[in-house]
């Protein structure tokens, strides 16, 4: 373990978010799952909440004090090709499991970014490049190695009771250290990138929304809005399992592009579709869940000066599954990233925004720990889906260890409530 003034700390703090850090009294720089649950143990003798990062992608609420439990070195990939599941460390990153997963002509339920962190992408449901067709990677679980609040390591197989409660919520039930999940027989996909110039960003953003209104669910597609130096560009991004060049038609039809690199490719490719940033830097986002996509919202959001993202949703990811996703009857995710310190654009985008907007994607909450809270989280889940969730909190970890995130309040007994 390490304390603030021991040589490696700040090592073990660093993440990819660098506007927001950890600052724990304790590290555990874990090497198996031996010792994420001797330093759950550790924090749960001494009352001291616990957090975890392996990647520092999402951090949402930075620890202060308490024990940071880092899962960074737990990388092993093992891939089933027969069964066709891998089994993941809680350090592993979709990248290296993509590759694992290619040599066998498969792939995982990944998004968009190869640096992230597999189990915590899964923990926070997971929405996938090929999302529309396969759904929410977290309905894609085979089994859960997990340290809960009372110090111990266990397998969540489906049929227990924290296992789906375990999958949506983004770590508020313990420490988890390895995920089995499900691979697809997926070798290519047709995907790629068409950008355009800013004059045509409103004819770019009305193509592509009445482009997926008829879509079939082998396409996932989204737009992005980004600030560039000579003017704003929008950049619509396909993930296809339909090969077919006549499927992007309607949106080359808009005019010219600065860029067109929609082919097929293989599935090791894929990260260019969306080419998310790899170094890591300072940032702050907000999403809006929206049950249609109205060129009214498409116009309350046009104008800002943040990157804004719009991803379609719908398809598998509606349908019920097996894990604890909120509002799973959102068709659209609005979601706006910003300077760490930008927070007019996020309750602009809220207001303009509320007349259609059911809810938001806890996992693309990030930073904004100055407005974290129980409405916030409640906001990520359904009304009776949200007390379903609480009420396993209360039982399972009673004392909330696991509170340094979008917390889930233990719900309140009827004899603490009189």
């Amino acid at each position: 373990m390490l304390t603030r003034n021991d040589d490696g700390y700040e090592d073990e703090v660093r993440g990819f978010q660098t506007a927001y850090r950890h600052r724990p009294a304790v590290v555990v720089p874990a090497r198996d799952a031996e010792d994420v649950r001797l330093g759950v143990v550790h924090a749960v003798e001494r009352d001291l909440p616990v957090a975890v990062q392996a990647t520092g992608h999402g951090l949402s609420v930075p620890a202060e004090g308490g024990v940071l439990v880092s899962t960074r070195r737990l990388t092993d990939v093992r891939v089933d090709p027969v069964n066709r599941t891998a089994r993941v460390g809680a350090g592993v990153r979709a990248g290296a499991l993509v590759a694992a997963a290619a040599a066998h002509g498969l792939a995982p339920l990944n998004g968009s970014s190869p640096s992230v962190g597999v189990v915590g992408y899964t923990l926070g449901g997971g929405v996938g490049l090929l999302g529309r067709r396969f759904g929410f990677a977290s309905d894609h679980v085979r089994c859960v190695e997990i340290v809960t609040a009372d110090g111990v390591l266990c397998t969540l197989a489906p049929d227990d009771e924290l296992f789906g409660a375990v999958l949506g919520s983004g770590g508020n039930f313990g420490v988890v250290t390895a995920l089995e999940v499900d691979l697809v027989e997926v070798p290519a996909v047709f995907g790629g990138q068409l950008v355009f110039a800013e004059p045509l960003i409103g004819p770019v953003l009305e193509a592509w929304r009445e482009w997926t209104e008829s879509l079939p669910e082998e396409v996932t597609s989204s737009v992005t809005l980004v600030p560039a130096p000579a003017g704003r560009i929008a950049s619509v991004r396909v993930a296809s399992l339909v090969h077919d060049e006549r499927l992007v038609a309607p949106l080359r039809a808009v005019g010219e592009r600065l860029r067109d690199t929609v082919r097929t490719m293989p599935y090791l490719e894929t990260p260019s579709i969306h080419s998310d940033p790899d170094e890591p830097h300072a940032y702050r986002a907000t999403n809006h869940l929206l049950g249609e996509l109205t060129p009214e919202a498409l116009d309350a959001v046009a104008g800002l000066g943040a990157v804004v993202d719009i991803r379609h949703l719908g398809g598998a990811m509606s349908r019920p599954g097996q894990a604890m996703v909120g509002h799973r009857a959102a068709r659209y995710a609005v979601r706006v990233i910003s300077g760490p310190d930008d927070r007019e654009v996020h309750s602009s985008v809220a207001r303009a925004l509320a007349p259609w907007s059911m809810g938001h994607n806890l996992a693309f909450v990030y930073g904004g720990a100055d407005t974290a809270g129980e409405a916030q989280t409640r906001a990520g889940y359904e009304p009776d889906l949200y007390e379903r969730l609480a009420t396993l909190k209360a039982r399972h970890d009673p004392r909330n260890v696991f509170r340094c995130n979008r917390n889930i309040t233990p719900a309140r007994t009827a004899a603490e409530v009189g």
